[in-house]
């Protein structure tokens, strides 16, 4: 009897989010974000309760799209992933949503840009890379989203912490979850990317070792901690 691919048999067996223990190791790092602040290349804006608890229903969204098996690159996908976005910085209450409708609408036009840094671009590069680990690719889909010009005009870490989770548990591995412990080996290589532009000569000499570095991180660090059933 022929064996299915090790890839095939990793979408059809994704794990659902452990959300009570993502929302944990969340707030731990807010609890201790000054002293890691002092130990960043470039420091970063606290995470406050605000931007805990939308990451929260970007994470709550993904193990919904984990649960019905959506593909965050096939065709009609791109909505939902410009949907995480939305929840990241303006949450999902009405009144909310109301308030940033402008934003909304310059994030869809600028995420659905035909060039080569929109959202198609994206696919098709995932598209290419489909022989590769899901950790190597998932750290593509981060780089892109976040080196310039940005996919979303704001809130492109986050987002792109969302992607990657989806990614990963999708094909039964554990998410990326910022913690207390991996903190640092995140903020310093994103910061990296996020200064760099795309389609450059630095990103071109650059990138081998970024994916690698990114990737091996969300190997090493996956916590089955937040992972659930």
């Amino acid at each position: 009897m022929s064996r299915m691919p090790a890839d095939r048999r990793n979408v059809d067996r994704g794990r659902r989010l452990d959300l009570v223990a993502i929302e944990y190791s969340l707030r731990a790092v807010q609890a201790d974000f000054e002293r890691i602040n002092n130990t960043l290349s470039v420091a970063r804006e606290p995470l406050t309760d605000q931007v805990i608890d939308h990451l929260m229903l970007g994470y709550r969204r993904v193990d919904a799209l984990v649960a019905a098996r959506r593909n965050p690159f096939a065709l009609g996908s791109s909505p939902e992933l410009l949907e995480l976005n939305l929840l990241t910085l303006c949450g999902s209450d009405d009144r909310t949503r109301e308030g940033c409708q402008r934003l909304r609408s310059a994030t869809e036009a600028h995420y659905y840009d035909t060039g080569e840094n929109g959202i198609a671009a994206l696919a098709a590069r995932m598209r290419s890379m489909q022989g590769e680990s899901v950790w190597r690719r998932a750290a593509m889909a981060y780089m892109f989203i976040l080196s310039q010009p940005q996919l979303f005009l704001e809130g492109n870490h986050r987002t792109g912490c969302l992607v990657m989770s989806w990614m990963l548990a999708r094909e039964g591995e554990a998410p990326f979850v910022l913690s207390v412990e991996n903190a640092r080996a995140y903020f310093d290589p994103s910061t990296l990317v996020k200064h760099t532009r795309k389609h450059t000569l630095k990103m071109m000499v650059e990138k081998p070792l970024l994916v690698k570095r990114l990737g091996q991180l969300l190997r090493s660090e996956a916590d089955t901690v937040h992972m659930g059933g």
